[in-house]
């Protein structure tokens, strides 16, 4: 079923997990006992993001997002980049999803690498889905796009970033999931802005639980995230004790989501980096609220 389906036919906000594939030193197979555990959750998809930097060589992704659909029973939606991937790239990636089973992706434009200088069939995430909707064989694809409530770190500004994600949207992108945030008015800025400018598509809020503070310190320098000080104040109390941490950063994403769920957001997307534990304790929090 296609994520913009499974959307229309809920009467509730739609939840769903994010996971990445195993470092190079993993075995694929490290990851399966916990999509089996993030599984049990019952979200309504699970997303796998692009590994080894957007090379078609490295299938961890396909097969990932092939086990989650055809072992589990659990909708996946795979990640794919495009600066790092020339057209005949992109439709090698997209026909190894189509013969696994896969049929929803996330269109990315994916990370530019200082080491690697970038190829030149595609510049933005537009652009890709506005190929892969020319070709008439992936008419049955779900595209999803992602979007920022603070707006991209290369943006002249949120509403130039805004006006581009209108060009997503126009090119065929049926649901945004945002990149993740800690201060809750930002996306309902975001999402009036969005609004106005004419994007009537879902927006998933992306919400990632602290559990440590090397971990945030990371995405936000990655993303540009702001950090309000009811946060900074619980890192900054408790970073030392670890345990204390996460189960900070469990209630502070809790509260994130009750607000988010009683302003009307259409899903929650969270980013489990790979922790069960963290997942299961967050869900068995809200889960009566969804």
């Amino acid at each position: 079923m296609k994520i913009s389906e499974i959307f229309k036919n809920s009467d509730k906000a739609v939840l769903s997990f994010e996971i990445f594939p195993p470092k190079k030193t993993s075995g694929i197979e490290t990851v399966y006992s916990t999509i089996d555990e993030l599984a049990d959750l019952k979200p309504a998809y699970i997303s796998v993001t692009y590994g080894a930097g957007g090379n078609i060589a490295n299938t961890s992704t396909r097969d990932i997002a092939a086990h989650i659909r055809n072992d589990c029973g659990i909708e996946a939606m795979a990640h794919i980049t495009c600066v790092n991937n020339t057209k005949e790239e992109v439709l090698t990636v997209l026909d190894g999803f189509r013969e696994h089973g896969i049929g929803n992706i996330l269109a990315l434009r994916g990370d530019i690498s200082p080491d690697k200088p970038p190829k030149t069939d595609f510049r933005h995430a537009s652009e890709l889905i506005t190929f892969i909707r020319e070709h008439r064989e992936y008419d049955g694809i779900g595209i999803s796009g992602a979007c920022y409530p603070e707006g991209h770190t290369q943006a002249e500004s949120l509403t130039a970033d805004i006006l581009n994600l209108r060009k997503k949207v126009d090119a065929g992108a049926e649901e945004l999931i945002t990149q993740l945030f800690f201060e809750n008015r930002f996306f309902y800025d975001f999402r009036e802005k969005a609004a106005i400018a004419g994007i009537n598509v879902p927006i998933s809020a992306g919400i990632m639980p602290v559990t440590s503070k090397s971990q945030i310190e990371r995405m936000v320098t990655m993303c540009g995230a702001s950090l309000p000080q009811k946060f900074v104040r619980m890192v900054t109390k408790y970073e030392y004790r670890p345990e204390a941490l996460i189960d900070a950063g469990i209630a502070y994403a809790a509260d994130q989501i009750t607000d988010l769920l009683a302003n009307g957001v259409d899903g929650i997307h969270i980013y489990t980096m790979n922790n069960p534990y963290v997942a299961r304790k967050l869900v068995g929090i809200i889960e009566k609220l969804l």
